[in-house]
């Protein structure tokens, strides 16, 4: 049985209200750059960029298709990715040619969406870029362009907002540091 997230909540890191008002800029911001470029898809990384993504996507004004990808990294009940990347579902949608912004919840080491976009580079797309709520660049193992930011945050255990702790707690409005 789970516990009640505040005795698992060190302390609330990012707001509801910072959230939605810097996804609203974000959305503007991905509007402006995908003017008129046509075809373009939001690629969700699941599970964790659904809540962003379904934010996010409110703000985007352009056409857009969305798709998804489910891709494990962490172990069960793990902190830390074991560093075996798997794709447990993958898109459906043929990229070739077209714009595809990778939606991602959180980029710590870069393992596993550098092999992410290898294997949807390895399609064609017109323009493969990356769009994260949340950037952990002091972790980073792996070289990885982001298009798009929504937060720098330190190397600490987050969870709400779309982020589990042990598959738990991703309805929670806020990004919430976990007690270690």
């Amino acid at each position: 049985m789970p516990k009640p997230y505040e005795e698992l909540l060190d302390k609330v890191l990012i707001d509801s209200d910072t959230l939605q008002a810097r996804i609203a800029e974000l959305g503007r911001e991905i509007s402006g750059d995908y003017a008129g470029v046509g075809d373009m898809i939001l690629a969700g990384i699941l599970k964790g960029s659904t809540l962003f993504l379904a934010d996010l996507m409110r703000h985007v004004t352009v056409p857009h298709e969305i798709d998804f990808m489910d891709v494990a990294a962490y172990g069960a009940g793990s902190r830390e990715s074991d560093g075996h990347v798997r794709i447990l579902m993958d898109l459906h949608a043929d990229i070739e040619g077209r714009h595809v912004l990778i939606i991602e919840d959180i980029i710590d080491s870069g393992h596993t969406l550098a092999h992410v976009l290898r294997i949807l580079s390895a399609r064609e797309p017109a323009s493969p870029k990356v769009c994260t709520l949340l950037d952990k660049a002091e972790r980073r193992e792996v070289p990885i362009s982001l298009a798009y930011v929504g937060f720098q945050i330190p190397n600490v255990f987050v969870f709400g907002y779309g982020l589990d702790l042990d598959e738990y707690y991703r309805n929670l409005p806020f990004i919430g540091i976990a007690k270690t």
